[in-house]
């Protein structure tokens, strides 16, 4: 897949193209779309952390956040007060990533698209699975790339569990419980804690959009769904409290929670298998890491937990007894991401997360809200 429409690679819509950017050994420029919490604590810093990659412009109208920009990523910084500025010069980027609020998701990646540049969503990519093929068809025939941050996918414990899976450590896995959870007796406001229903806000595609995305890359399609979604907290507009229960194709169900509301945290994956089962407690350090100012590029080691967070693996006995031994785990590595972006963009790298993809766990979820609704169970 080409990086831009007017290179010359030859878009299979893979991300396997041989597009080069811009065309030079030089970095690529990215402009991005929105600085709040996605764009400053998670895609400015690990786009500034990426060889090949360079931070040319961020689109906030907020002052105080076009300071902050600078302050951190250097005077040279170019900041604008809307997206139209970056769609007036597209010949100046190789790549816009747009993390703004998600009902804006859908009108800029396509306008981005429909002005040739290349572009990196965060999650969830759209509202609904048939936004997100649309959008999938407008790259395809642009010939090019359309990426969603699923960052989770880099998280210590998921590549921790892949790699045990890989390795047959538990045999045939029977149940996967995923846990999100978090303790926030009081709605913080803003769009994310919206009711309306355009602000794509709420748990269940917010924090969802993580936990079915794991549990599809795990372990492949789902065949059914099964959703409870409560507004619990006094003053709360969208869901809060959910829980997914997804059936497999291949006969693996996945109970997955998403939470607001717990006042004591589950574990973060129970994974039971044929032949033992993996508990892991606690959530991968690298958002923390972020938000308190740590960089891949300054930081090191990067992604690295202490060992006494390190999960367990055994049969027969909780973890919290003492049972089965730890596993350490492996170190988170959000950079990853960007690092397979750049590799596609010159066309030496796949697509690290392509929209059909994301509209297979949009599919998910909005089976779970009909679910939630109905109270039955919903088949795919």
């Amino acid at each position: 897949m080409t990086a831009k429409a007017t290179d010359t690679g030859t878009g299979t819509g893979t991300g396997t193209g041989t597009g080069t950017g811009n065309g030079t050994g030089s970095p690529l420029r990215v402009g991005l779309i929105g600085y709040g919490l996605a764009g400053s604590v998670f895609h400015a810093p690990l786009i500034a952390a990426t060889e090949g990659l360079v931070l040319d412009t961020v689109v906030t109208s907020n002052p105080e956040r076009q300071a902050q920009a600078r302050a951190e990523f250097g005077d040279a910084l170019r900041c604008a007060e809307s997206a139209d500025e970056l769609w007036a010069r597209a010949d100046e980027l190789d790549l816009v990533v747009v993390a703004s609020p998600n009902k804006t998701h859908v009108s800029l990646a396509t306008a981005a698209l429909k002005a040739g540049l290349p572009v990196v969503v965060d999650k969830p990519v759209a509202g609904t699975a048939a936004e997100a093929r649309e959008l999938a068809a407008l790259a395809d025939e642009r010939g090019l790339l359309l990426s969603v941050f699923q960052n989770r996918r880099w998280d210590n414990d998921f590549r921790t569990l892949r790699q045990l899976l890989a390795d047959g450590e538990l045999g045939d896995v029977w149940r996967f419980e995923s846990r999100f959870e978090r303790w926030r007796p009081r709605p913080k406001g803003g769009w994310r804690e919206s009711g309306d229903p355009e602000e794509i806000g709420g748990l269940l595609y917010d924090l969802g959009s993580h936990v079915v995305d794991q549990a599809l890359v795990l372990f492949g399609p789902a065949v059914s769904v099964y959703a409870e979604s409560d507004v619990r907290r006094p003053g709360a507009e969208a869901d809060d409290d959910t829980f997914i229960a997804v059936t497999h194709a291949n006969g693996v169900r996945s109970h997955l929670y998403v939470s607001a509301t717990t006042a004591q945290l589950g574990p973060r994956f129970r994974v039971l298998g044929s032949q033992a089962g993996y508990v892991k407690y606690g959530l991968d350090p690298q958002e923390a890491a972020l938000r308190d100012g740590g960089r891949p590029a300054t930081q090191s080691p990067w992604g690295v937990e202490a060992e006494s967070m390190w999960g367990r693996v055994g049969s027969g006995e909780s973890p919290l007894t003492g049972g089965g031994r730890p596993l350490p785990t492996l170190p988170g590595n959000y950079p990853a991401y960007y690092a397979a972006i750049a590799a596609a963009l010159r066309g030496t790298g796949e697509n690290p997360v392509t929209a059909l993809q994301a509209a297979e766990a949009l599919d998910v979820l909005e089976a779970a809200r009909r679910s939630a609704r109905d109270g039955v169970a919903v088949t795919l």
